[in-house]
This record gives C-alpha cells, sequence and structure tokens, in this order.
C-alpha cells in the first residue's frame, strides 16, 4: 500500500489526537445508546489510525484520496480526519460534547465504570463529574438503580480512589512518543553530541509522571533556545542555562538538561534511578570511601574524580558490573551484582513468535494473509491466530462452526506456504473465554483441534478473591490450556485488576504445565514485573504475546519485553523464544 512507503514512527501525536477523537465519539455514542456497528467503527478506526506507521498529516498531503486505502476508514472517516487536520476539531465530536458534557468522558475513566454506568448515572441522578459520582456514591445514592448494590458503589468508590492516585501519570507508550520525538527534534540542533531519555521511562515502568531529557552539546543555549520552540511545548516553566521545563500540550511537564560530556554517565545513572537504587548505591558508595553524584564518582577524602563519563564506569567504580535500568528498583538487584548473579535479561530479538493474535473474523482489523506477511517480515518463524470464543459477543466471538472453518482456512494457507517453500507457520488457535465456573467456551472436541488454546477471564470481574482464583484454576485442571492471557484482567488507562490469588494460580500453572501470559499491548503489561518474577522464581514458563488486534501492534512486542525484563526473565523462561518444533513439543508436554 502506498502509505506505508515512508519511515517507520508508530506514535505519532497527529495520529493519537485523531484516534483520541474517535474513541470518544465512540464512548459519546455508546452513553446515547446509539447503534453497536457504528460506535465499533469508530473505535477500530482509531485503533487503526493510533497504529498507523506514518503520520496520517503526511499521507493527506500527498493525496488524502489514500486515506481511504487504510482498513476500516471510509468517505465518512476520510472527511472527519481531513477536517480535525484542517482545523483542530471535529463538529460532529462537538456536538456531541454539546450535547452531553465533556466531564461524562471522566467518568469512564473510573475502574467498572462503562458507558451504559455512565448513561444510568447520568439520566437518573444527573451525575456529570467524578466529583458529583463520589458524592453520590457517599452518599448511598448508587445502590438503588437497576443492576446496582451496596458492593457495587463500593467499588466505584475504591475506583474512583485508584483514579484520583493515577491522576498526573501517563501510559509508557505516550511518554516514549514524546521523548523519541523530542530527542529527535534536539539532535538536530548544531551542536549537540547526544540526546537519551532518563527516569523512569528508561526504566520501563509501567506509566511516568513526567520527562527527564539528557543532552551533551557544546553549546547549551542553543538547545535550550530549540527545546523552547518544540511544537507541543505549551507553556515554560523555567528556562535555565543548562536546564529548562515546560509543561507539554498533554500536560505532561518535561525537563532537559545540558551536561558535560566527562560527566553524562554519572548524570544518567542518577536521573535514570530508581530513588530507592540510588540511596543503595550511594551507600555502597561512601562504605568504600566515595561519593556519586550526578556529576561523577569522587574519592572522599580529596574530592578527586574517579569516574563518570560512561554510566558503565559508575558501577565499575563501586566493584559492581552494569546492571541494566530495569532492575534498578532496590529490589535485590546491587547483591545480585556483587555475586555475579544477574540475570541475562530478554532481549526482543529472542523472540520467534507471537501467540495471541486476532483477525477480522472476530473484532481484528486484518486478514490471515496480512498478519503472517508482517510476521515474516519481523523474523518471526510462527504466529498463532487466536480469535475470540462466543462468549465475548460484543467481539463478534466465533462459535464452534465459524471456528471449524477457520481451522480449515489455515490449514489450506499454512499448505500454500509450504508448497512455496517458505518455513513460516500459522498455528490454530484460540483466546476462549473462561466461564464463571471454570468451564471453557468451545467443547473438548474442538479445543483439542488446536495447535494453542489461550483462555481469558472478559466477564464477572467482580467475583470474590477466592472465586475468582478457583475458576481460573478449574479452567487449568482441565489440561486443555496451554496459555493463561491477561491473567488480572487490569487496564492501566481504566480498569483495577480482578481479584486473584497469584501465588496458587502460580502453583497451578507449574503444576499443569500451563504458561502464564505477559500481554505486550502497552494498556495492560499484564503480568506485571512483580508478578513476572515471582513466575519465574517458581519456576513457571511465561509467554509475551502481544494481543494484537492490527498487524502493526505486533510492534508492542517490545513492551512486553521490556515488562519482563523488569521481573528478570531470561530468554529460558519464555515459551516462544522457542524455535516451532521445540514449542509445540513445550506446550503438550
Amino acid at each position: 500500500m502506498t502509505i506505508f512507503a515512508s519511515s517507520y514512527n508508530l506514535w505519532n501525536m497527529e495520529n493519537l489526537d485523531i484516534a483520541k477523537v474517535f474513541y470518544e465519539i465512540a464512548d459519546l455514542l455508546e452513553i446515547k445508546g446509539e447503534n453497536p456497528f457504528r460506535i465499533r467503527s469508530y473505535r477500530n478506526a482509531g485503533l487503526v489510525i493510533e497504529g498507523l506507521p506514518v503520520n496520517i498529516k503526511s499521507i493527506v498531503e500527498r493525496n488524502e484520496e489514500e486515506l481511504e486505502e487504510i482498513p476500516g476508514i471510509g468517505e465518512s472517516l476520510h472527511e472527519k480526519i481531513v477536517e480535525i487536520l484542517k482545523t483542530g476539531k471535529s463538529h460532529f465530536h462537538q456536538e456531541l460534547l454539546r450535547e452531553l458534557s465533556p466531564s461524562l468522558l471522566d467518568l469512564l475513566k473510573v475502574s467498572g465504570v462503562g458507558p451504559k454506568k455512565v448513561k444510568l448515572f447520568y439520566d437518573e441522578l444527573g451525575i456529570k463529574s467524578i466529583e458529583e459520582l463520589e458524592k453520590a456514591a457517599t452518599a448511598g445514592k448508587l445502590r438503588g438503580l437497576p443492576g446496582m448494590g451496596e458492593k457495587s458503589e463500593e467499588k466505584i468508590l475504591k475506583g474512583i480512589k485508584s483514579f484520583q492516585a493515577t491522576v498526573g501519570r501517563f501510559g509508557l507508550a505516550v511518554g516514549l512518543s514524546y521523548a523519541d520525538q523530542i530527542v529527535e527534534y534536539l539532535k538536530k540542533t548544531p551542536g549537540v553530541i547526544d540526546a537519551v531519555p532518563a527516569g523512569s521511562l528508561r526504566r520501563w515502568k509501567e506509566t511516568i509522571g513526567d520527562l527527564d531529557i539528557l543532552v551533551t552539546a557544546k553549546k547549551a543555549s542553543t538547545v535550550m533556545d530549540r527545546f523552547v520552540s518544540f511544537p507541543d511545548v505549551a507553556s515554560v516553566v523555567a528556562k535555565g542555562d543548562t536546564k529548562t521545563t515546560v509543561m507539554l500540550k498533554n500536560g505532561m511537564q518535561t525537563d532537559v538538561r545540558v551536561l558535560d560530556k566527562k560527566s553524562f554517565g554519572a548524570a544518567l545513572q542518577y536521573f535514570t534511578g530508581s530513588k530507592a537504587h540510588n540511596v543503595a548505591l550511594r551507600d555502597r558508595a561512601n562504605r568504600m570511601g566515595l561519593k556519586i553524584s550526578e556529576y561523577g564518582v569522587f574519592r572522599e577524602k580529596d574530592e578527586k574524580w574517579i569516574a563518570g563519563e560512561k554510566e558503565e564506569d559508575v558501577y565499575k567504580a563501586v566493584g559492581l558490573p552494569y546492571i541494566p535500568p530495569e532492575l534498578r528498583e532496590n529490589r535485590g538487584e546491587i547483591g545480585a551484582a556483587e555475586k555475579g548473579k544477574l540475570p541475562k535479561l530478554i532481549e526482543v530479538d529472542d523472540i520467534k513468535g507471537d501467540l495471541h493474535i486476532h483477525t477480522k473474523a472476530s473484532d481484528g482489523g486484518n486478514t490471515i494473509e496480512v498478519l503472517a506477511e508482517y510476521a515474516v517480515k519481523k523474523g518471526y518463524e510462527y504466529i498463532a491466530i487466536t480469535d475470540h470464543s462466543k462468549a465475548v459477543g460484543i467481539a463478534h466471538g466465533l462459535n464452534e462452526e465459524r471456528l471449524l472453518k477457520q481451522i480449515e482456512e489455515i490449514d489450506r494457507f499454512n499448505k500454500r506456504l509450504t508448497s512455496h517453500g517458505s518455513p513460516f507457520t500459522v498455528l490454530k488457535g484460540t483466546e476462549v473465554d473462561i466461564k464463571g465456573d471454570g468451564t471453557l467456551d468451545h467443547s473438548e472436541e474442538a479445543l483439542k483441534k488446536l495447535d494453542v488454546v489461550v483462555a481469558t477471564v472478559h466477564s464477572k470481574f467482580n467475583m470474590t478473591e477466592e472465586d475468582m482464583t478457583k475458576r481460573i484454576i478449574n479452567a487449568i485442571e482441565t489440561g486443555l490450556v496451554h496459555v493463561i492471557a491477561h491473567p488480572t484482567g487490569r487496564l492501566l488507562t481504566g480498569r483495577e485488576p480482578y481479584p486473584v490469588n497469584m501465588e496458587k494460580l502460580l502453583e497451578a500453572a507449574k503444576k499443569h504445565n500451563v504458561a502464564m501470559e505477559v500481554n505486550a499491548y502497552p494498556d495492560r503489561l499484564d503480568l506485571n514485573d512483580v508478578h513476572c518474577k515471582m513466575a519465574k522464581d517458581m519456576g513457571v514458563m511465561l509467554v509475551i504475546s502481544t494481543d494484537t488486534h492490527h498487524y502493526l501492534q505486533m510492534d508492542y512486542m517490545r513492551f512486553g519485553v521490556n515488562n519482563a525484563r523488569r521481573g528478570w526473565v531470561e530468554k529460558k523462561d519464555v515459551l516462544n523464544t522457542r524455535p516451532l518444533n521445540e514449542l509445540l513439543k513445550m506446550i503438550n508436554r
């Protein structure tokens, strides 16, 4: 396709802005109770636009008719995209906001509150904001509404507290998109030697509070003058000789520091953090008669500079090997480094295939052919097609008749690959729902025809910890499941994890040879880093998959890999680092 001819950049700001408008239109239409197919068209369009490899503005500037080559973009959405790019807004979006109030969208940020509940609260109690929702829940006014009770009310209050605790934090993907563009922008400044993101972003934390960019340059003032002119800067908080702070248009604070080359490594170590890791490192240095700061490592008795130009030299000065940023959380990494027992962390290039991918047959955006073609370009040996089962009606889940037809389709596709001499394989799979009692949403007969069975909870999130744990363990004990996908069900931008006893879950997974997924989708990252470490320590195999709904989302793999690295995960701990034959032997063992 013509639109994919230019250079790759997954998170373009114009794309994200347009995607956000379409997501909000979908949410507002759902609050109004509009046609589900119309709602889905806007939501899918947002998903596709967010994942485009090129800036959508460049497509329009070249030839706007190419917009309709993008899957899911027809004439109406084409017109709205052009309108947003030209005017900065969509008339239809603005009409909906005037009709329903923008603050209703904030309610969707509360865990457990979806568009239907927003409509219920608005229609019955006139609730338009999180503050009004909190007041109503505290006064016990929600429990009398249809489908609501005292426990629902408590859950909403808990969701409001969780939301309030995360205000001012941003998803990793958003932070990375801004950091990449700022770094690229600053590197074009005359005299700049290097520019690198630091802070929690460099440690790949799942959410971040702000951005720190470190720069080495011949002239600091030139860097500062260029930085404050970055297109997404909303305001300049402070501009100095070596440090400038701005607020971006999305509300994210960003600091740029210009450093001497001699101290760049020490500053990178210091500003990467975490605070707890740095305190432990400084304590170690003090016991050795040394001091560590952002300017370098110094001998305490005479203030002599020892190291600091390279980050590796900072650790070497205190008798340690280099500790990767993902491990710097003071969770035993310094002790492990001292004993020579740091893990050899998994790399993105270790991944041989993706075991959680959706097609157009359910709620994905592409055919098997398109997905396989992109996977081959990524150097993969295999992918597993895992469309939803029938219980997920909103995702057009497959009943068994459709599943059997898809199995036949995949067999035919693999035969064509073989006839053309391709070593690539498409595995037959499903993302089968785990029902409330732990039974599976496809029959044993159907599941036994598949190469990979990924099982997931998509409903009844409000069960007790005991019941939810039992539910998932029942599914594991069927002997039909290979992987438990996004095992806690969390969405970083809107849903708390459901209660589950992870230790018991991992014990069952170990006993029955079931792997746990590290879902790489940036809004999930589930298992989280702590649970990844727990699984590794207990000897439970992991699978890192992307939950792809559009072929470009296969590139989310780096989020899953880096999240696993935060959990000390190595190549040997992950099933889909294996070649196909070994993978199939291990999951069918």
